[in-house]
């Protein structure tokens, strides 16, 4: 009988979060370790639509042992600590080590450590040495950092297509099936890659919108025909400051480096030739919010990009609903809000409790010179709860998400959401748990970029971006990069395409 390893470890590291991440971060499991493994993270993840639920579902009924060593995931924040790396990719390479006959792998592609600037090249270059026959699958997030390491130690690379990210199961599904073909003899995969020297916004990198709509459906499209096994196009992730930063593509065709590479320069071509496309202009935050009071009727989506934990923001900044009540709205549900210290004030206050305390601003952000600014709030705490609840919507279907204990204070003009864990709003589920009917309300303020756009888009009257100050902004001007490659567009306006790859 074969021996298959799975193993998921995951985390987007924005390079300028005062935050690092620790072990305690990525545990979802009820075992001493804290980290999900074995025959629990089968029974969690299973039915779920993740790519470990992809990968779970194309090898159910294959004839083979299903080891599972690690599931980890984290919410984006800082770099992650050497300690935490090393344990967590220890399990996986122990797996390996242990005996293997294909290794299939949920990665992010933007993890970076203390020491490892490209931490999932750096797990796939140990996979390779213990074994440098291994087939190997990967599934990868639309934001990474594309690596000669990374694609050079792998067998098959595929990648999300959608942002907001609603085929990680797909991803998965693709990545396996095409190395389970090669497996059986039917396909030889052959790998073309490349990175041009072009930082995306983000906001403008969805592949529902051009400029990112073409490129992208011409890879779908390549694929779907049979020209290639598969084909991905990533965004990249402009706050992690690294030289691997950049749009890239990764193509895997069937025994064919040609083809590969063809497929691989045309998608390049069609991003540089648009690269002006990919600019934001900003608009400042209160004009954004100006504009909020000249609609009508609600729901309008208020969304706060520049400290959205789900790119590395901190979650506390209060900036964005200050602003709101300065300039008079009311009907506002705000946050979560992640201040752990305030949430637990509030609990122990409990329904009905009269309270006055500070929230949010406890955080310092040095990397962008800004210090964390409380909000001093008096109202009526109206709900509490545990912060636990399943996702229904597309994104992550079946995921237990865990908020943290969680209050909702009502302050008059708005009742502000207060949690003790992290989470990016890509669902309105957890408005359930508080009691709070999102579409009964005329603002929903929100911290995010694009993943709330599944949800809250089919219910909003209008949807407004918002740049607050945070560790996710975008605005390059004012962010300072060291490490990244140079030139750099749009930062270096007459950079030339010299593309990296293979």
């Amino acid at each position: 009988m074969q021996r298959f390893v799975l193993a998921g470890l995951s985390h987007e590291t924005n390079t300028f979060s005062p935050q690092p991440t620790t072990l305690g971060r990525f545990g979802r499991s009820d075992d001493e370790s804290g980290l999900l493994h074995g025959p629990e993270a089968i029974a969690r993840m299973a039915g779920t639509r993740t790519p470990i639920g992809g990968y779970l579902d194309i090898l159910d009924g294959h004839d083979a042992e299903l080891v599972v060593p690690l599931v980890a995931s984290a919410v984006p924040s800082g770099r992650v600590t050497d300690e935490s790396y090393e344990t967590m990719a220890g399990r996986i390479t122990d797996a390996v080590a242990a005996g293997a006959d294909a290794v299939f792998l949920s990665l992010h592609g933007a993890m970076v450590t203390d020491s490892h600037d490209d931490a999932e090249g750096e797990l796939l270059r140990r996979i390779r040495a213990i074994d440098p026959d291994i087939p190997i699958a990967v599934a990868l997030d639309f934001h990474l950092g594309m690596s000669p390491e990374l694609c050079g130690n792998a067998t098959v690379v595929t990648g999300f297509r959608t942002y907001p990210h609603i085929d990680t199961y797909e991803t998965a599904q693709r990545a396996g099936g095409t190395l389970l073909r090669a497996l059986a003899g039917e396909v030889e995969p052959v790998i073309s890659w490349g990175v041009l020297p072009l930082m995306t916004n983000m906001l403008n990198q969805t592949p529902l919108h051009q400029p990112m709509k073409d490129i992208m459906d011409r890879a779908i499209a390549a694929e779907a025909d049979g020209e290639v096994l598969t084909a991905s196009v990533f965004g990249g992730f402009p706050l992690s400051d690294i030289p691997h930063t950049g749009l890239s593509v990764i193509v895997v065709s069937d025994g064919d480096k040609a083809a590969g590479d063809a497929l691989r320069d045309e998608l390049l071509d069609l991003a540089w030739e648009r690269r002006a496309d990919f600019i934001h202009d900003f608009e400042p935050m209160t004009a954004s919010i100006a504009r909020a009071t000249s609609v009508s009727a609600g729901p309008v989506v208020l969304h706060d990009h520049g400290d959205n934990c789900g790119a590395g923001g901190v979650t506390d900044v209060m900036a964005v609903l200050a602003q709101c009540l300065e300039q008079g709205l009311d009907d506002i549900v705000a946050g979560p809000y992640c201040d752990p210290e305030a949430a637990a004030i509030l609990i122990d206050a409990g329904v009905g409790a009269t309270v006055t305390l500070e929230v949010g601003g406890k955080v310092d952000m040095p990397a962008r010179g800004l210090t964390g600014q409380p909000m001093s709030l008096t109202g009526t705490v109206t709900a509490v709860s545990d912060g636990r609840y399943k996702v229904t919507g597309p994104m992550m279907t079946g995921m237990a998400m865990n908020l943290g204990p969680t209050a909702v204070l009502d302050i008059g003009p708005a009742l502000v959401i207060v949690c003790t864990n992290p989470l990016e709003p890509f669902d309105v589920d957890f408005y359930d748990v508080l009691g709070i009917d999102p579409t009964e309300h005329r603002i929903l303020l929100i911290k995010s970029r694009q993943h709330f756009r599944a949800v809250f888009e089919p219910i909003a009257q209008e949807v407004i971006g918002v740049a607050g100050p945070g560790v996710c902004s975008e605005d390059y001007s004012v962010v300072e990069f060291e490490h990244i490659r140079r030139p750099m567009y749009p930062m270096d306006l007459d950079t030339p395409k010299t593309v990296i790859g293979n």
